[in-house]
Protein backbone atom coordinates (compact mmCIF):
# COMPACT_ATOMS: atom_id res chain seq x y z
CA UNK A 1 0.00 0.00 0.00
CA UNK A 2 1.43 3.72 -0.97
CA UNK A 3 1.57 5.91 1.86
CA UNK A 4 -1.19 8.79 2.28
CA UNK A 5 0.58 11.89 0.62
CA UNK A 6 1.08 15.08 3.02
CA UNK A 7 1.88 18.27 1.40
CA UNK A 8 4.18 20.55 3.10
CA UNK A 9 3.62 24.15 2.88
CA UNK A 10 6.93 25.85 2.38
CA UNK A 11 8.51 29.02 2.01
CA UNK A 12 10.26 30.76 -1.00
CA UNK A 13 13.49 31.26 -0.51
CA UNK A 14 17.09 32.79 -1.69
CA UNK A 15 20.27 30.60 -1.70
CA UNK A 16 23.52 32.45 -1.07
CA UNK A 17 20.64 35.81 -1.55
CA UNK A 18 20.65 35.39 -5.20
CA UNK A 19 18.99 32.10 -6.46
CA UNK A 20 15.04 31.57 -5.64
CA UNK A 21 14.10 28.11 -3.95
CA UNK A 22 11.36 26.85 -2.86
CA UNK A 23 12.55 25.33 0.87
CA UNK A 24 11.24 23.64 3.57
CA UNK A 25 13.05 22.34 6.44
CA UNK A 26 14.30 18.62 6.82
CA UNK A 27 12.93 18.06 10.20
CA UNK A 28 9.24 18.49 8.77
CA UNK A 29 9.74 15.80 5.78
CA UNK A 30 11.38 13.45 8.40
CA UNK A 31 8.69 13.76 11.05
CA UNK A 32 6.25 13.70 8.07
CA UNK A 33 7.75 10.46 7.29
CA UNK A 34 9.10 8.59 10.59
CA UNK A 35 6.73 9.80 13.21
CA UNK A 36 3.75 10.58 10.88
CA UNK A 37 3.81 7.57 8.16
CA UNK A 38 3.20 9.52 5.56
CA UNK A 39 5.06 10.35 2.20
CA UNK A 40 6.26 14.02 2.74
CA UNK A 41 5.62 15.88 -0.36
CA UNK A 42 7.18 19.76 -0.81
CA UNK A 43 5.12 22.35 -2.17
CA UNK A 44 5.98 25.22 -4.36
CA UNK A 45 3.82 27.49 -2.20
CA UNK A 46 3.23 29.87 -5.33
CA UNK A 47 -0.03 30.45 -6.63
CA UNK A 48 1.41 30.94 -10.42
CA UNK A 49 2.30 26.77 -10.44
CA UNK A 50 -0.15 25.39 -8.11
CA UNK A 51 -3.82 25.56 -7.54
CA UNK A 52 -6.00 25.27 -4.05
CA UNK A 53 -7.93 22.55 -5.78
CA UNK A 54 -5.06 20.53 -7.46
CA UNK A 55 -3.51 20.42 -4.05
CA UNK A 56 -6.46 18.89 -2.31
CA UNK A 57 -6.59 16.75 -5.37
CA UNK A 58 -2.96 15.37 -4.70
CA UNK A 59 -2.33 15.29 -1.49
CA UNK A 60 -4.09 13.46 1.92
CA UNK A 61 -3.33 16.26 4.64
CA UNK A 62 -0.80 19.16 4.50
CA UNK A 63 1.57 20.27 7.26
CA UNK A 64 1.50 24.41 7.77
CA UNK A 65 5.09 24.50 8.35
CA UNK A 66 7.09 27.74 10.49
CA UNK A 67 9.05 29.99 8.69
CA UNK A 68 11.10 33.17 8.19
CA UNK A 69 8.28 35.00 6.80
CA UNK A 70 5.11 36.47 8.58
CA UNK A 71 1.73 36.47 6.95
CA UNK A 72 1.11 40.00 5.13
CA UNK A 73 -0.98 42.40 7.70
CA UNK A 74 -3.22 43.21 4.88
CA UNK A 75 -4.61 39.87 4.96
CA UNK A 76 -6.07 40.81 8.01
CA UNK A 77 -6.95 44.33 7.74
CA UNK A 78 -4.08 45.92 8.85
CA UNK A 79 -1.30 48.19 7.39
CA UNK A 80 2.43 46.93 6.61
CA UNK A 81 5.21 48.20 9.21
CA UNK A 82 9.07 47.65 10.15
CA UNK A 83 7.78 45.21 13.15
CA UNK A 84 5.85 42.67 10.91
CA UNK A 85 9.00 42.03 9.18
CA UNK A 86 9.39 39.46 5.87
CA UNK A 87 6.87 38.42 4.04
CA UNK A 88 5.68 35.39 1.58
CA UNK A 89 2.70 36.88 -0.68
CA UNK A 90 2.68 34.01 -3.00
CA UNK A 91 2.67 31.52 0.11
CA UNK A 92 -0.14 33.66 1.42
CA UNK A 93 -2.36 33.10 -1.17
CA UNK A 94 -1.74 29.31 -1.49
CA UNK A 95 -2.32 28.50 2.24
CA UNK A 96 -4.96 30.97 3.86
CA UNK A 97 -7.80 29.70 1.41
CA UNK A 98 -6.02 26.19 1.24
CA UNK A 99 -6.77 26.19 5.22
CA UNK A 100 -10.64 27.60 4.69
CA UNK A 101 -10.87 24.81 2.04
CA UNK A 102 -9.90 21.80 4.33
CA UNK A 103 -11.75 22.73 7.23
CA UNK A 104 -14.91 23.01 4.95
CA UNK A 105 -13.86 19.27 3.25
CA UNK A 106 -12.89 18.02 6.77
CA UNK A 107 -9.18 17.53 5.08
CA UNK A 108 -6.27 16.97 7.50
CA UNK A 109 -4.02 19.49 8.42
CA UNK A 110 -0.94 20.18 10.89
CA UNK A 111 0.01 24.02 11.43
CA UNK A 112 2.51 24.77 13.36
CA UNK A 113 4.32 28.57 14.13
CA UNK A 114 3.67 30.57 11.08
CA UNK A 115 1.18 27.95 9.74
CA UNK A 116 -0.55 28.27 13.33
CA UNK A 117 -0.94 31.93 12.74
CA UNK A 118 -2.29 31.70 9.35
CA UNK A 119 -5.15 29.28 10.39
CA UNK A 120 -5.93 32.08 12.53
CA UNK A 121 -5.92 34.45 10.03
CA UNK A 122 -7.46 32.49 7.69
CA UNK A 123 -10.51 31.74 9.72
CA UNK A 124 -11.12 35.52 10.14
CA UNK A 125 -8.46 36.54 13.38
CA UNK A 126 -5.69 39.14 13.94
CA UNK A 127 -1.89 39.31 15.13
CA UNK A 128 0.57 40.76 17.25
CA UNK A 129 3.26 42.20 14.98
CA UNK A 130 5.90 41.37 17.70
CA UNK A 131 4.65 39.60 21.14
CA UNK A 132 7.91 40.60 23.32
CA UNK A 133 6.99 44.57 23.02
CA UNK A 134 3.72 43.88 24.86
CA UNK A 135 3.51 44.70 28.37
CA UNK A 136 3.99 41.70 30.69
CA UNK A 137 5.04 39.21 27.89
CA UNK A 138 8.25 37.29 27.75
CA UNK A 139 10.64 37.19 24.47
CA UNK A 140 9.45 34.18 22.50
CA UNK A 141 11.81 34.37 19.76
CA UNK A 142 14.70 31.95 18.96
CA UNK A 143 17.93 32.84 20.39
CA UNK A 144 20.10 34.50 17.98
CA UNK A 145 23.50 32.79 18.56
CA UNK A 146 24.29 29.19 19.64
CA UNK A 147 23.99 25.72 18.21
CA UNK A 148 20.71 24.39 16.81
CA UNK A 149 20.22 21.98 20.27
CA UNK A 150 20.38 25.45 22.05
CA UNK A 151 17.61 26.83 19.73
CA UNK A 152 15.28 24.59 19.65
CA UNK A 153 15.38 23.73 23.36
CA UNK A 154 12.63 23.31 25.74
CA UNK A 155 12.39 27.43 27.36
CA UNK A 156 8.38 27.60 28.57
CA UNK A 157 4.98 25.52 29.78
CA UNK A 158 2.12 25.40 27.94
CA UNK A 159 -0.80 25.04 30.20
CA UNK A 160 -3.75 23.32 28.19
CA UNK A 161 -7.63 23.23 29.08
CA UNK A 162 -8.48 20.45 31.58
CA UNK A 163 -10.51 17.77 29.67
CA UNK A 164 -9.18 19.75 26.65
CA UNK A 165 -8.00 17.75 23.19
CA UNK A 166 -4.45 18.85 23.28
CA UNK A 167 -4.82 17.52 27.27
CA UNK A 168 -6.64 14.24 26.13
CA UNK A 169 -3.87 13.38 23.70
CA UNK A 170 -0.59 15.14 25.60
CA UNK A 171 -2.23 12.90 28.75
CA UNK A 172 -0.99 15.61 30.75
CA UNK A 173 -2.53 18.95 31.46
CA UNK A 174 1.00 21.38 31.26
CA UNK A 175 3.90 20.38 28.61
CA UNK A 176 7.20 21.89 28.12
CA UNK A 177 7.89 23.49 24.18
CA UNK A 178 10.42 25.11 22.40
CA UNK A 179 9.56 28.77 21.37
CA UNK A 180 11.03 30.40 18.11
CA UNK A 181 8.33 33.19 17.11
CA UNK A 182 8.05 36.87 17.20
CA UNK A 183 4.36 36.90 15.50
CA UNK A 184 1.25 35.72 17.72
CA UNK A 185 -2.37 35.95 18.15
CA UNK A 186 -4.02 38.99 18.93
CA UNK A 187 -7.73 38.23 18.25
CA UNK A 188 -8.88 34.47 17.34
CA UNK A 189 -10.55 34.28 14.07
CA UNK A 190 -14.45 32.70 13.86
CA UNK A 191 -14.59 29.37 15.17
CA UNK A 192 -10.68 28.98 16.38
CA UNK A 193 -10.55 27.87 20.18
CA UNK A 194 -7.77 28.66 22.16
CA UNK A 195 -6.70 25.59 23.94
CA UNK A 196 -3.14 26.01 25.56
CA UNK A 197 -0.89 29.30 26.20
CA UNK A 198 1.70 30.09 27.74
CA UNK A 199 2.67 31.42 31.39
CA UNK A 200 2.67 34.91 30.04
CA UNK A 201 -0.76 34.05 28.13
CA UNK A 202 0.51 34.08 24.34
CA UNK A 203 -1.72 31.91 22.92
CA UNK A 204 0.42 28.20 22.12
CA UNK A 205 -2.37 25.76 21.07
CA UNK A 206 -5.85 25.81 18.83
CA UNK A 207 -8.40 23.69 16.42
CA UNK A 208 -11.30 24.81 14.56
CA UNK A 209 -14.44 24.24 16.47
CA UNK A 210 -16.66 21.96 14.74
CA UNK A 211 -14.81 21.56 11.74
CA UNK A 212 -15.06 17.79 10.91
CA UNK A 213 -11.50 16.78 10.20
CA UNK A 214 -8.13 17.43 11.85
CA UNK A 215 -6.93 21.28 12.50
CA UNK A 216 -4.67 20.95 15.41
CA UNK A 217 -2.04 24.16 15.29
CA UNK A 218 0.76 24.58 17.98
CA UNK A 219 2.81 27.97 17.90
CA UNK A 220 6.15 26.09 19.17
CA UNK A 221 8.27 23.70 16.86
CA UNK A 222 6.78 19.89 17.27
CA UNK A 223 8.90 18.79 14.17
CA UNK A 224 12.37 19.47 16.40
CA UNK A 225 13.28 15.40 17.39
CA UNK A 226 9.46 14.82 17.01
CA UNK A 227 10.33 10.92 17.35
CA UNK A 228 11.55 11.44 20.58
CA UNK A 229 10.14 13.87 21.84
CA UNK A 230 7.43 12.82 24.23
CA UNK A 231 4.87 16.36 23.22
CA UNK A 232 6.01 16.29 19.70
CA UNK A 233 5.55 12.48 19.05
CA UNK A 234 1.60 12.08 19.82
CA UNK A 235 0.90 15.25 17.90
CA UNK A 236 2.34 13.59 14.26
CA UNK A 237 1.52 10.40 15.24
CA UNK A 238 -2.66 11.82 15.74
CA UNK A 239 -1.94 13.62 13.04
CA UNK A 240 -0.64 10.59 10.60
CA UNK A 241 -3.74 8.87 11.83
CA UNK A 242 -6.09 11.26 10.42
CA UNK A 243 -4.13 11.93 7.31
CA UNK A 244 -4.48 7.75 6.68
CA UNK A 245 -8.74 8.02 7.77
CA UNK A 246 -8.45 11.16 4.97
CA UNK A 247 -7.01 8.69 2.38
CA UNK A 248 -8.94 5.70 2.54
CA UNK A 249 -11.95 7.44 3.08
CA UNK A 250 -13.38 6.63 6.44
CA UNK A 251 -14.56 8.31 9.31
CA UNK A 252 -12.09 12.08 9.27
CA UNK A 253 -10.32 12.30 12.95
CA UNK A 254 -12.51 14.07 15.64
CA UNK A 255 -11.46 15.65 18.67
CA UNK A 256 -13.18 13.28 20.42
CA UNK A 257 -11.52 10.38 19.27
Amino acid sequence: MRRPVVGIIGNSYLINDQYPAHAGGTMNSEAIAEVSGCLPLLVPSDPRLVSVAELLEVCDGFLLTGGRPNVHPEEYGEAETPAHGAFDRARDAIALPLVRACVANGQPFFGVCRGFQEVNVAMGGTLHPEIRDLPGRMNHRMPPDGTLEEKFALRHKVRFQDGGVFHRLMGAPEVMTNTLHGQGIKTPGQRIVIDGHAPDGTPEAIYVKDAPGFTLSVQWHPEWQAGQDPVSRPLFEAFGEAVRAWASGRQPWALSA
